[in-house]
């Protein structure tokens, strides 16, 4: 066991959604992650897509169940005392894989320890343990003060967007993707008419191509008058799959320390990509040619260190009006190409 204490905390976090170019799609999902030594334990595990059992789409009663096991109020769900510590983010099935630790009570305070990947019921250490993780030792008294905190609710966060066009028959894709990933998206022509109250339930507003900067304005307004503080989407990318990343992003208010990536530019030779820790990123380029035609390119897929990294493109990727979207498990970034200028 350790014998000295690793500070404990709890923060929220995301599992970005996405529409991917197959038509596929990635829930997206708000669950509040485990700060061990002041970091993400999520980001100690550099390529795993996963959430912890404290979702926030998880009926009360279930998250009230889950905050009561890891305070050890409630018996282990797997022997040998162990609790899932992430799971699966589509379905939290066993099957999919889990991290699990054992998690026991040592006088005051609480012991995590023998963190495994597991698919089954019992834990094989001696092949699925992960050897650099843990045992940590915290502090009986901030540890429940963290998890007891909970009980009072969840947080929720503000996913919902509200879509402005003037043509709002385009937006009904792009909604119905947005909502098939988890996010909630309602449309309308202006915010003239939707209620304060309602207003602040947005954490974004998204402007088509065809929205006058004067009716942005009176949108914005619209909003400040209601004390709502939104992100903003202008021009929305004629690209549904772009469009929910463009949403995404724009919908990730976290820390810059609670991201694995926290950079993204790109010109017509390279992306240039900022990562917080070890993790497995994805870039993907999207262009639209002359006969707004789509075209996709998956760029790069590979895990990085922590540091800034240059990453080619192929010129033919990212020709005329282009975009690249860059991917880790959590938040997702999305950048326009920058063309030179002409001479």
């Amino acid at each position: 066991m350790a014998a000295e204490y690793t500070p404990f905390g709890l923060a929220p976090a995301t599992r970005a959604g996405a529409v991917r170019a197959d038509g596929d799609v990635q829930v997206h999902r708000d669950f509040v992650d485990f700060v061990v030594d002041g970091r993400p334990l999520l980001f100690r595990l550099s390529d795993l897509d996963a959430v912890s059992p404290l979702a926030s789409d998880v009926p009360p009663a279930i998250f009230a169940a889950q905050v009561r096991g890891l305070l050890l109020e409630t018996e282990a769900p797997l022997p040998g005392g162990r609790y899932v510590i992430y799971g699966c983010p589509e379905c939290e099935d066993l099957g999919c894989g889990a991290v699990t630790a054992v998690i026991l009570r040592d006088g005051d305070d609480f012991v995590w320890r023998d963190f495994a990947w597991q698919t089954g019921d019992h834990a094989d250490l001696e092949r699925n343990s992960y050897r650099g993780i843990g045992p940590y030792r915290f502090a009986g008294a901030e540890y429940r003060a963290a998890l007891a905190a909970l009980l009072d609710g969840p947080a929720r966060s503000r996913r919902r967007v509200l879509l402005i066009d003037a043509r709002t028959a385009l937006l009904a894709r792009p909604a119905a993707a947005l909502r098939a990933v988890g996010i909630g998206a309602d449309i309308t022509q202006d915010a003239a008419a939707v209620p304060a109250d309602e207003l602040r339930t947005y954490g974004a507003v998204a402007f088509g191509r065809a929205v006058t900067e004067e009716a942005r304005d009176a949108v914005r307004r619209a909003f400040a008058d209601a004390g709502a503080d939104v992100a903003e989407v202008a021009g929305l990318a004629p690209i549904v799959p772009l469009l929910v990343a463009q949403v995404e992003h724009a919908l990730d208010r976290g820390p810059a320390e609670r991201r694995r990536l926290t950079r993204l530019t790109a010109t017509r030779t390279a992306a240039d990509v900022e990562v917080t820790s070890a993790c497995r990123v994805r870039l993907t380029a999207y262009r639209l040619d002359r006969l707004h035609r789509t075209h996709v390119h998956e760029v790069f897929d590979g895990v990085l260190e922590p540091g800034g990294h240059r990453l080619a493109l192929d010129a033919k990727a990212v020709k005329g009006e282009a975009f690249v979207v860059a991917r880790a498990s959590g938040n997702v970034l999305v950048t326009a190409v920058a063309h030179p200028e002409p001479g």
